[in-house]
């Protein structure tokens, strides 16, 4: 008997273009997949004791301050106190127990409530319409539960740092 060469391995049948088709495109699909894991981690990476969360990073103070005090603390530590920039941006706290002192106060010469950068406060941010008072900033424990208070209070604060 003489061996006949097997022409079957010679041809490329479409199942073995399909198996290389998919096989490329899940090279290409695990290569991105890593590549938006490692951003991911870079820009999420927060120091020891911070919370990480949509590349921002949140630090809930345990010791109270006054509002000017609480903001030079963030300061130390390049972050502000915290300026929300939407109702839900805080949904990975349930429930916060005590009241923090956030980046928002009274001013007597706008007559109006600003955010440590300037900026004035959305009105469909919060559902509350606080007694405007020149010594004013805002506590914070959750988007329904919002006091203005006299800034020379003692309170925790919330330091907010954007990574990107």
């Amino acid at each position: 008997m003489t061996a006949q060469p097997c022409e079957e391995t010679l041809q490329t049948t479409p199942w073995n273009l399909i198996s290389w088709t998919l096989g490329a495109m899940c090279l290409l699909l695990m290569a991105t997949l890593g590549m938006l894991l490692n951003y991911c981690s870079d820009c999420c990476s927060c120091q020891e004791k911070w919370i990480g969360y949509r590349c921002n990073c949140y630090f809930f103070s345990t010791k109270g301050k006054s509002w000017e005090e609480s903001r030079a603390a963030c300061a130390s530590q390049n972050s502000t106190l915290l300026q929300l920039e939407s109702r839900d941006e805080l949904g990975f706290v349930n429930s916060l127990q005590y009241y923090y002192w956030i980046g928002l106060s009274y001013s007597d010469v706008h007559g109006a409530w600003l955010w440590e950068d300037g900026s004035t406060l959305s009105s469909d941010l919060f559902s509350f319409s606080p007694t405007p008072n020149p010594e004013s900033c805002i506590l914070y424990k959750s988007s329904r539960d919002v006091l203005n208070e006299n800034c020379f209070k003692i309170h925790r604060y919330i330091c907010k740092q954007q990574l990107i």
